[in-house]
């Protein structure tokens, strides 16, 4: 549907729909309907629904929130694939501490403040960025103290 809104003709949609389904494992299920599909399978359906269009952001509310534990990691995997495949950027919410560590950098955020930045082992991406610029593109961020402190006490216990 995405790619109708944008005009683009039946045959290219299909040929397109059938191609991220396939990046998607699910091509021998691109005749059923929804009921004829799994979770997972479903999840995976509006993954390639919104990949389809080719963003350079995908962004994802809780995209395994209702997935089993098997399929929550095949849907991570895929999505780790997509972003260092494709040089994709992936915002994802998740309240699940195990969901977030399969990101490249977590921004825990506590009250609407960024509390802490935390940044994965290993991380291709965050070693190219660093390559690339010769520093990361963030600066560190304390966790909230929430002890009522002057100013000069916090400052001594961040320097």
């Amino acid at each position: 549907m995405p790619l109708m809104f944008r005009g683009v003709g039946k045959e290219e949609r299909n040929k397109a729909a059938f191609q991220y389904l396939e990046l998607m494992n699910i091509a021998k299920e691109a005749n059923h309907t929804p009921n004829q599909m799994s979770g997972g399978q479903q999840q995976r359906v509006g993954i390639a629904r919104a990949l389809v269009i080719d963003p350079e952001i995908i962004f994802a509310d809780e995209p395994t929130g209702n997935l089993d534990s098997h399929t929550t990691e095949e849907v991570l995997t895929l999505m780790r694939k997509i972003v260092e495949e494709q040089k994709k950027t992936l915002i994802m919410v998740t309240h699940d501490p195990h969901i977030a560590s399969w990101s490249d950098r977590q921004l825990r955020i506590v009250d609407g403040r960024i509390v802490e930045t935390v940044l994965r082992e290993g991380s291709k991406i965050e070693e190219e960025i660093l390559e690339k610029n010769g520093e990361r593109p963030f600066t560190v961020v304390h966790p909230l103290n929430t002890e009522k402190k002057s100013e000069g006490e916090n400052d001594e216990k961040h320097s």
